[in-house]
């Protein structure tokens, strides 16, 4: 309280309680791999914002092409503007030796990467690597590959095991092709053919992992990340290893498996927006687990402030007022159901939130509950025939219907 002696005006600011909460950004991708020069940063992530600052760094003259390298170009070629670069160098799966889980510990200090990709590495002590550091970090989302071959696609719907993996196991001939159930994935087949980066008059075959965060990061910018990075174009791919069926999709599309697909008057796209979480988990859309990443550390970050505050009634209805204030703009961007924000979230930090035993215990408790916009994964047009100039019961009641499906 400042003290006054001489009569006068005195102007104060103060503090109205106001303190935004700003939306942390999702589409900044962070990819390992071996470099073309295999020993540039060696376990060092590097920030890399265009195609030519990758190759400034990450390739000498006459350098071969990389699955990790095609992968960086596909994802600046789909719309992705900032990436991290983690070179474990050459070998096997990423979790094989000591110095590769160093690297992939490395990336747990570069706070911005929010989705994680190892191109082209298919087996299963990879995926277990990615996952767990996607789920440890808690506000990551890792893009899995499915193998470059594949000889029986029923092998994709099983579930690989976690843990100790036999010789057999590691390769994929027991435990399948795919990657564990887990929230904090999605998992992508088949590869793509594209042209070399290093030699764009030879067509290889490249991960789609790279392309894929390049539409998530597309799709973020120009939508937002509640909406599903599906029905996309994939730029720069000219054909599929494998070319999938409606029929093939439907199982692999319960299994969690998003399929790449060819048509013939849209060109190839991803087609497919869900997680490894299982088919009856409230989290099996890629863009609802992204949307409550992104949420979740937004509120992280813009409510550090409280930490040590009084514990009382002040405090709690700046945080609920803040909270709401922040819900209300996910709102209005379409992230969100209901017609009014009253209907899209609640928030709640009160005594009810806080009895004295919480207080006491030093815990501040705001209870927020969110309803997330889905994706329409199944689009159904019911016709049937109508006599016309008939009511709408009536044209109702008649003739047959079919149904059309899109996703």
């Amino acid at each position: 309280m400042p003290t006054y002696m001489t009569p006068g005006i005195y102007i104060e600011e103060v503090a109205t309680g106001a303190k935004r909460i700003m939306p942390v950004g999702t589409s900044t991708a962070a990819f390992l791999g071996e470099a073309p020069y295999a020993d540039a940063y060696l376990n060092e992530p590097v920030a890399i914002n265009n195609p030519s600052q990758f190759i400034r760094k990450f390739t000498k003259q006459d350098s071969p092409g990389t699955d990790l390298a095609r992968a960086v170009m596909g994802f600046f070629a789909n719309g992705g503007s900032r990436c991290y670069v983690l070179n474990v160098g050459s070998g096997n799966p990423i979790a094989g030796d000591p110095r590769r889980r160093e690297g992939i510990a490395a990336l747990e200090t570069v706070d911005e990467a929010k989705i994680i990709a190892a191109p082209g590495y298919a087996d299963p002590l990879s995926y277990e690597a990615i996952i767990t550091h996607c789920e440890k970090m808690g506000d990551r989302f890792a893009i899995l590959d499915a193998p470059a071959e594949v000889d029986d696609i029923d092998l994709l719907k099983k579930v690989c095991t976690s843990g100790s993996l036999s010789d057999g196991e590691q390769s994929g001939e027991k435990s399948g092709l795919r990657a564990r159930e887990t929230v904090s994935a999605a998992y992508y087949f088949p590869w793509i053919e594209a042209p070399d980066p290093f030699d764009p008059k030879k067509i290889v075959r490249t991960p789609p992992s790279g392309h894929v965060a390049g539409i998530y990061a597309r799709t973020d910018a120009r939508r937002g990340v509640h909406k599903a990075p599906a029905n996309e174009v994939v730029r720069g791919a000219l054909d599929l290893v494998y070319k999938v069926t409606r029929e093939e999709q439907g199982e692999l599309n319960r299994a969690g498996v998003n399929c790449i697909r060819f048509f013939p008057d849209a060109g190839i796209r991803v087609w497919g927006a869900r997680t490894l979480a299982g088919e009856s988990s409230e989290w099996r859309y890629i863009n609802v687990r992204r949307l409550f990443n992104m949420i979740e550390e937004s509120i992280d970050a813009g409510t550090r402030w409280v930490v040590f505050e009084p514990n009382d009634a002040r405090s709690w209805k700046t945080i609920e007022r803040n909270v709401r204030a922040f819900l209300t703009t996910v709102w209005r961007d379409g992230a969100l159901k209901g017609d009014s924000p009253e209907k899209a979230f609640f928030v709640k930090c009160d005594e009810e939130t806080n009895p004295p035993d919480v207080i006491d215990a030093g815990r501040l408790v705001t209870e927020i509950g969110i309803a997330p916009v889905k994706p329409a994964e199944f689009i159904i047009f019911r016709i049937g025939q109508w006599i016309g100039g008939a009511g709408t019961e009536e044209a109702a009641a008649g003739g047959g219907q079919t149904e059309s499906e899109g996703g």
